[in-house]
């Protein structure tokens, strides 16, 4: 039934456009144009962002940074061992991956640390990547509270998260 549902969307959407009487290949064309005026007016945001991510993991302020945490993250029941993905979450989606794809390979999927991280990374965001995008298509200038909000967010997900995975 799954398999039905997209090529039924579809069917529908051009039924839907003939019996609207709209062009749907002219509209199609229009969508392409803003969705390039979008790229545009983001690619400086991204670009800085992901340029930043590189910087971080490349000039060793990771590491540095990891180690200066582990013991008050430990405080809260999260382990040394997720201290770099729990950095770099906030700012990098497939950052975040490779260091879980590393946490898989050298603790196994099934173990405590790996399915903390997993939980981390699927119920935590991309902060600064998400204020990029957003912020800068809106033309919001001053964000005031949205980036600390949305960490602290984050940091209570990844407590939770741990507490959880302890359980379970």
């Amino acid at each position: 039934m799954a398999n039905f549902i997209l090529p039924f969307l579809i069917i529908f959407l051009f039924i839907y456009a003939a019996f609207k009487r709209i062009r749907v290949y002219d509209s199609f064309i229009e969508g392409i144009k803003d969705a390039l005026h979008l790229v545009y007016s983001i690619f400086p945001y991204l670009a800085a962002i992901f340029i930043m991510v590189s910087l971080f993991r490349i000039s060793g302020l990771s590491g540095f940074l990891t180690k200066i945490l582990e013991k008050p993250l430990a405080f809260f029941g999260i382990p040394s061992e997720l201290t770099e993905l729990i950095l770099l979450r906030p700012f990098s989606g497939n950052g975040s991956l490779l260091i879980l794809e590393d946490i898989y390979t050298k603790y196994t999927p099934d173990s405590y640390i790996a399915r903390a991280a997993s939980v981390i990374v699927g119920s935590s965001d991309t902060a600064f990547y998400v204020a990029a995008v957003y912020f800068s298509e809106s033309k919001v200038i001053k964000l005031r509270y949205a980036i600390p909000a949305a960490l602290i967010a984050n940091f209570v997900g990844i407590i939770a998260s741990c507490i959880l995975c302890r359980f379970m």
